[in-house]
């Protein structure tokens, strides 16, 4: 059974062309993580490699492996060696030509305890991910685990209040986004600040909106735009983990590689909920017109 207290890490690093010595920061962040007692660490979204979706490249499939492969195979025994849940994030190869981003949750003893497939898929300008990822199809399913119900969404995930507050009323415990965003070059500083304050606003009302902490761990630095190396996006890092009345419990650097760790108390989520009881309150018969897009 789970503890009174759980302790969670986030490992935020720089991602290069080198896929091995990525997944190596990443494998030394669980490392260090655990050994400042995380039991639930956290990775970044598509850890292993660049950020690929700048471009549309029919070669960049190339990158996508099967759920379990070698990625999956790699931290599955970090994750027994030290002891604790991982979530990872893995260019899924389905199938030929059926691709996901998704989120893998090992447990303790390296087995997967499930999978989470990225539902919302951004197509923007540096995010073309709809030509690479097929939309998740396992829902908003939390995922059991040996340290509690873990709520796993990822990146474009996050602006979605509809995504967090599903996770929550499938009993998840805490909510958790690994992401990779960042600044375009033609931003200036006053617009880089509303980009990154807004990020980090719209996830903490998540936690204040259903009563959990929120978990966030985003990658750093520049990435060449593989067309236009003199051009590519700025990731921001940030990394946060955040209570359930949205207080900030632990920032990472903009421009750093670092473990970020935070012991959380399990019984606050209930305090808060019961001072601010949003689910008791909802009015679900009037809330109808949610399902559809949009109210001519």
């Amino acid at each position: 059974m789970p503890g009174k207290t759980l302790t969670v890490g986030l490992v935020q690093h720089r991602c290069t062309a080198d896929a091995e010595a990525n997944l190596a920061r990443s494998i030394s962040g669980i490392e260090e993580a655990a050994r400042a007692g995380a039991e639930l660490v956290l990775l970044q979204e598509l850890h292993r490699t660049p950020y690929f979706c700048q471009r549309e490249q029919a070669s960049a499939f190339d990158l996508a492996e099967p759920i379990p492969g070698p990625t999956t195979d790699q931290l599955a025994d970090a994750a027994k060696r030290h002891d604790c849940v991982v979530v990872a994030s893995v260019f899924e190869r389905r199938s030929a030509g059926l691709y996901h981003n998704t989120a893998v949750v090992l447990e303790r003893d390296g087995s997967i305890a499930g999978r989470y497939r990225k539902m919302h898929i951004p197509d923007d300008p540096g995010y073309y991910e709809k030509y690479y990822f097929t939309p998740g199809d396992l829902g908003f399913t939390p995922i059991d685990t040996s340290v509690g119900r873990l709520g796993v969404l990822v990146c474009w995930d996050q602006w979605f209040p509809e995504a967090a507050r599903l996770m929550a009323l499938a009993g998840a415990e805490l909510l958790l986004y690994p992401t990779a965003i960042g600044w375009a070059q033609e931003d200036d500083t006053q617009e880089q600040a509303r980009q990154r304050d807004a990020w980090i606003t719209i996830q903490r009302a998540h936690a204040v909106a259903n009563g959990l902490p929120v978990l966030v761990c985003n990658r750093h630095g520049f990435e060449p735009d593989p067309e236009a190396p003199d051009q590519g996006a700025l990731f921001w890092g940030s990394s946060f983990i955040a209570g359930p009345q949205g207080e900030i419990l632990a920032e990472g650097a903009v421009d750093a590689d670092q473990t970020v760790v935070v012991t959380l108390d399990r019984s606050r989520s209930e305090a808060v909920r019961r001072a601010w009881p949003y689910l008791r309150d909802r009015r679900i018969d009037h809330y109808g017109d949610l399902c559809r897009l949009y109210r001519d």
